[in-house]
């Protein structure tokens, strides 16, 4: 069952992270649909770096030991800041109208920061 904040948004991580996949492969298709051959290669690679944050946290849900969890959740920043990078790339370029792509790359920012606060709270508490 989805929980969810009073803006709506999801609360756990993994419900987020997934959500978001999910609205990158819309992205992604409506960029498909497009002639813009620059458009098609830039969107294939943020779906794959929007789809691989969720499936990084996913994998830390299942981390062998505390680093190996905070390494998954490490990787999924990355990913998340690669996305961040081909919507920022997106909208400098004008491929997508950049009104179109505010709410995504304000997301993408949210995301970054939860994952960095999981990440140092996972480290600190190995630590203690």
């Amino acid at each position: 069952m989805k929980k969810n904040r009073p803006e709506g948004k999801p609360r756990d991580i993994r419900e987020r992270a997934f959500e978001y996949a999910l609205r990158a492969i819309k992205l992604y298709q409506t960029l498909q649909e497009g002639k813009d051959g620059a458009g098609w290669i830039i969107g294939k690679q943020y779906l794959k770096s929007a789809t691989s944050i969720g499936a990084n946290i996913e994998e830390a849900q299942s981390g062998e030991s505390r680093a190996d969890f905070v390494h998954k959740y490490a990787l999924a920043q990355k990913e998340a800041r690669e996305s961040l990078y081909w919507l920022r790339l997106l909208t400098a370029s004008e491929i997508v109208d950049k009104k179109r792509l505010e709410p995504p790359i304000s997301e993408t920012e949210e995301l970054v920061a939860i994952i960095t606060a999981i990440i140092i709270n996972a480290k600190k508490k190995g630590e203690k």
